[in-house]
């Protein structure tokens, strides 16, 4: 098993651990979930809260582990591997925060959004580098008819891709910032760029077959 994955599997021992450690603490029934105001609107048994974040953390970190198994085109993954392992970490990371600070808003009093966006913003950032480096594969990118079809398109539409996610994660830092528009700061530019995304890929695949 590939160090990545070891390193995976500890951090999701720790958010585990972390449930465990604040479950004393926490209320019989929690709050999961937030709108984009910060107020709790879904909540769940104690004992779910605890265990929730670390068997999807589990599940996600399993299909990274397959996904360089199962691709038709795995050897293109061999090519970029070390930002793809550096993902698997990134993620875990990310999902260990929000199980964290989730857990704690039940004990503590803070602002979610503002504690999420920095997060959120080095995620994007990171997604950014991966996007850029990223080879031609079933799973990992911005996969459309066109960019799966033409291996020029795809280069050309992660290229720039990785520009406009890092610029996305720097926008998304805004929102610790400007707490009460941390989704828009968030999400915005995400939808804006993917959809943007989409349609260049597609122009540039009839430009090559015009």
């Amino acid at each position: 098993m590939r160090k990545p994955v070891l390193i995976g599997l500890a951090i999701v021992m720790a958010s585990l651990a972390i449930g465990i450690w604040l479950y004393p603490q926490l209320p019989e029934s929690v709050a999961i979930h937030w709108n984009a105001l910060g107020e709790a609107e879904g909540f769940a048994p104690r004992i779910w809260a605890v265990t929730l974040v670390p068997f999807i953390s589990l599940s996600i970190l399993g299909l990274f582990w397959l996904i360089p198994r199962i691709d038709p085109l795995r050897k293109n993954i061999e090519g970029f591997r070390p930002y793809y392992e550096g993902m698997i970490v990134v993620i875990m990371l990310f999902l260990l925060y929000i199980h964290a600070i989730s857990l704690a808003l039940n004990i503590l009093e803070f602002n979610i959004m503002q504690a999420l966006s920095p997060a959120f913003g080095m995620l994007l950032y990171y997604m950014g580098i991966v996007v850029g480096k990223a080879r031609r594969n079933w799973f990992i990118g911005i996969r459309t008819p066109w960019t799966l079809s033409s291996e020029a398109v795809w280069n050309r539409t992660h290229k720039l891709g990785g520009r406009l996610f890092k610029t996305a994660g720097l926008i998304a830092l805004l929102g610790a910032v400007f707490p009460g528009h941390a989704m828009w700061f968030i999400l915005v530019p995400v939808l804006f760029f993917s959809g943007y995304l989409v349609v260049y890929s597609y122009l540039e695949y009839k430009k090559g077959a015009a």
